[in-house]
């Protein structure tokens, strides 16, 4: 998945560096996303179209965990040379890889073939993890993330369409992401030379955690919830937020470790 290899500059990034970096493979995994998407005018919400694909909420969720890490997959180059690039624009059309005539990816590209059978995020996530700290399912706040959002998607199927506003949109969207961004820290693994990705990709799930407190407190006005579900939503989402500063902290100490 991640090739290895010393950074562009040949000195070792910190979560500053990978952080800029990750920001431009989002805009471009983003534009991936809508070039593919089996509704490029986004009328129908991604978390719903997961659901009618998959056999229940956990299936949905980890649906939704799998399409981001291949997704941001696509703009991580392959081999180490490459991300003496960096600067230059990479044509999206280089990293269409595998689709098919209808725009979906084809399973024909080996680093796909291995996962076509269930579970494939889990499968990615820890196949390509330079330690053995540990699986992803052992990372408390990952296991807290993947239960919130499948509560949130059992809430979600709930709330009739008329009430389904922007903002009940993307904090559901919000809800899914802290559990991805997670997944894709975890997926760089704990050594000295990728737990800057670790700890941005971990930020970002800080901010998606953050932001969906800001947009649950709006929804509390619209009376989407009975008051002992906010409040249960709220406290789970409280304390995950806290979790994961936590989780930040402690990588940021091990990276410090790892320069002395």
């Amino acid at each position: 998945m991640h090739q290895h290899f010393d950074g562009f500059d040949d000195e070792q990034w910190d979560e500053f560096k990978w952080e800029a970096h990750l920001n431009e493979v989002e805009k471009k995994s983003e534009q991936l996303r809508k070039f593919i998407a089996s509704d490029p005018k986004g009328n129908i919400p991604r978390w719903l179209t997961l659901l009618q694909e998959s056999q229940n909420e956990d299936d949905a969720f980890e649906a939704y965990v799998e399409e981001e890490l291949l997704m941001d997959e696509a703009y991580f180059p392959e081999d180490e040379d490459d991300w003496d690039d960096e600067d230059d624009d990479w044509d999206d059309e280089d990293f269409l890889f595998g689709l098919n005539e209808d725009g979906f990816m084809d399973q024909a590209d080996e680093d796909f073939d291995e996962f076509d059978e269930g579970e494939e995020w889990k499968s990615l996530s820890d196949q390509y993890m330079y330690t053995d700290y540990g699986s992803l399912e052992d990372l408390d706040a990952f296991y807290e993330a993947k239960e919130f959002a499948v509560d949130i998607l059992k809430w979600a199927e709930t709330v009739p369409v008329k009430q389904q506003s922007k903002d009940f949109q993307e904090f559901v969207d919000e809800s899914l992401k802290i559990g991805a961004k997670l997944a894709g820290g975890h997926s760089f693994g704990f050594e000295p030379e990728y737990i800057g990705a670790n700890i941005a990709y971990s930020k970002k799930a800080l901010a998606s955690a953050n932001h969906a407190l800001e947009l649950l407190q709006s929804l509390k006005k619209k009376s989407l919830f009975v008051k002992k579900e906010y409040l249960e939503f709220h406290s789970v989402l409280f304390e995950l937020r806290n979790d994961i500063g936590i989780y930040i902290q402690e990588l940021r100490d091990q990276f410090r470790l790892g320069l002395e």
